[in-house]
């Protein structure tokens, strides 16, 4: 077994050319010279594209054994690299039009080779913008659903779904997001980031007993309830995109949790940049245009997303305990409720905790960035206090909509 070594650029051109001469990796022509960056992608990894001389290219991440973001006084394991390729790989053969394609993976060098989708934009920089995806609400509701449905008790048999709970157990990373989407948002925690201005409100937020409650039973089920193989970080800086194409990556934080944790941090993301545009569109009705835009999104990926796993549960259950009428509703039913929660966590923790998005924290003016972090955690919270209230879709958009206008 080659002992691990964190790659510079020439490790990485080396690597791919030894693959390429070698190992008969059809990755570039062998007489092609290779030439490499390395450009990050934020906390935790190496990132590099190599390209060759007809601008070919591909990509290699490689994991390292801390959180880049902090340093060497935060470990984590480089488990997190296989992971994420198998993650990959399942859901790749689900959802193939919408997964980023692993084109090799060595879990010694904690290590994945992956498609270049440079030439797509990152969800999150061209919501910024205000870009419109007309696509990506039916691209995002067939990657759940299939990639969802496929791993479940509703088609695994019990022996498989066991095996690979097993395989895709991920309990470092997990912790991660436990402590940021449940436990530091409810308690005084140097994690937590968010400017003297909001101390008041996050008071008034994290002594809500009620609130407290609710986070507790959303946990409860994040820890316990092995629905399906989550991406487990579905927001909108995990997704490439254009016009025609959408595309998942980096689902490193993959395990087995509840079906709505990954849809309703994604609708959570929708609804960061929704606010965030308070701040940055001033022309009324583009603004308003906009938000309309975000709320069609959002509405058609839930729908799409609900109607495709009630399909696959009609036609395609192997258990035939859970091919009982009404239960395929009842089930929905609850991940709906599930998703609203975990929708309301993810505004508050990108609000107050340690990792922020760029859909807010680039707002220039201080005190527009202040009034959006106002509107973020009331609207968090009331989805997490009233998740439970929702018993049908119409429900939660009738909530929405009362909170946002």
């Amino acid at each position: 077994m080659a002992k691990y070594v964190a790659f510079n650029a020439q490790h990485a051109i080396d690597y791919i050319k030894n693959l390429v001469t070698k190992d008969g990796y059809d990755l570039f022509d062998p007489e092609q010279t290779l030439s490499a960056y390395e450009f990050g992608d934020g906390n935790l990894n190496l990132v590099f594209r190599i390209s060759d001389e007809q601008s070919n290219s591909v990509i290699l991440k490689q994991a390292l054994p801390y959180a880049r973001c902090v340093g060497e006084s935060w470990p984590l394991t480089l488990d997190r690299a296989r992971i994420e390729a198998e993650v990959l790989l399942n859901h790749g053969a689900l959802s193939p039009d919408y997964t980023a394609k692993v084109l090799h993976h060595n879990p010694e060098q904690a290590l994945t080779i992956l498609e270049d989708l440079g030439h797509l934009q990152i969800l999150r920089s061209a919501q910024i913008n205000a870009e419109q995806f007309p696509l990506l609400a039916q691209h995002v509701a067939h990657y759940l659903s299939y990639t969802g449905f496929y791993n479940s008790d509703f088609y695994l048999t019990a022996q498989d779904k066991k095996a690979k709970v097993s395989q895709f157990t991920n309990p470092e990373l997990c912790q991660i997001t436990e402590d940021l989407f449940f436990n530091d948002i409810l308690r005084e925690h140097e994690r937590n980031n968010y400017p003297s201005e909001l101390q008041s409100t996050v008071s008034k937020l994290q002594n809500n007993a009620a609130l407290h409650l609710a986070i507790a039973k959303l946990k409860a089920k994040f820890l316990s309830c092995p629905q399906t193989l989550l991406h487990g970080d579905m927001h909108s800086g995990s997704i490439f995109v254009d016009q025609n194409t959408t595309k998942m990556i980096d689902p490193e934080f993959g395990f087995f949790g509840p079906v709505g944790f990954d849809i309703g941090s994604f609708i959570g993301n929708l609804l960061l940049n929704y606010c965030a545009q308070n701040a940055r569109i001033s022309e009324f009705v583009s603004r308003r245009n906009y938000h309309s835009h975000l709320l069609t999104c959002l509405q058609e990926s839930y729908t799409l997303f609900e109607q495709q796993w009630l399909t696959l549960i009609a036609e395609q259950t192997t258990d035939n305990n859970l091919k009982a009428a009404g239960y395929g509703e009842y089930f929905m039913q609850q991940v709906l409720q599930d998703a609203i929660g975990y929708c309301g966590t993810e505004l508050i923790r990108r609000t107050i905790g340690l990792a922020h998005v760029a859909d807010i924290d680039g707002i220039e003016d201080a005190q527009a960035r202040l009034n959006v972090q106002h509107h973020t955690l009331a609207l968090g919270e009331q989805l997490v206090l009233n998740a439970h209230t929702c018993n049908n879709k119409e429900a939660f958009f009738a909530l929405l909509i009362s909170q946002l206008n």
